[in-house]
């Protein structure tokens, strides 16, 4: 079971456990912008195509990082961006205690050239994805610079994910 440790030492049970204590609903997930699918089942790894800060009512966070968006709004996007990933997660699976460890994530920050603190943006998903998942959400990553992002959101992230058996 997918069971650690608080600080306070109680085991939080699973991973709707500590959504609820974070106080997060997840939404439904968001449809594909263009000819793709949001996730590919194969054997038990779960590949979810890029996700982006899309609120639940289909507002999109968009800008350049750097310039008009801060760092603290744009780790905010990368949070609300794994939420969407979760959704995603939740709808391919039915069950997010099926997640035996996050793999990899790729995250993609819309940037000026000069922008040299993508890490510290997608922390934003990374954050939540351990918050959620404990040591199975730790992850290897790769956070970028990108020229620009679709419908000039602030970032788009995507990952791959173990499943149990």
């Amino acid at each position: 079971m997918n069971q650690f440790p608080t600080a306070a030492g109680k085991a939080e049970n699973s991973p709707y456990e500590r959504l609820a204590a974070l106080g997060i609903t997840l939404p439904p997930p968001p449809p594909p912008i263009a000819n793709f699918v949001t996730h590919v089942l194969e054997g038990n790894m779960l590949y979810l195509s890029g996700q982006g800060p899309r609120e639940a009512d289909g507002f999109l966070h968009a800008g350049k990082v750097g310039a008009d968006v801060g760092v603290e709004a744009a780790y905010d996007h990368a949070r609300l961006t794994g939420i969407n990933l979760l959704a995603v997660m939740q709808d391919a699976l039915g069950d997010l205690s099926r997640v035996k460890r996050v793999v990899k994530l790729l995250g993609m920050v819309n940037a000026v050239p000069e922008f040299e603190d993508h890490p510290s943006v997608i922390n934003g998903c990374s954050d939540l994805l351990i918050e959620v998942f404990g040591p199975a959400g730790e992850h290897a990553r790769s956070a970028v610079g990108f020229g620009s992002l679709p419908g000039n959101i602030t970032v788009e992230i995507e990952a791959i994910v173990a499943l149990h058996g």
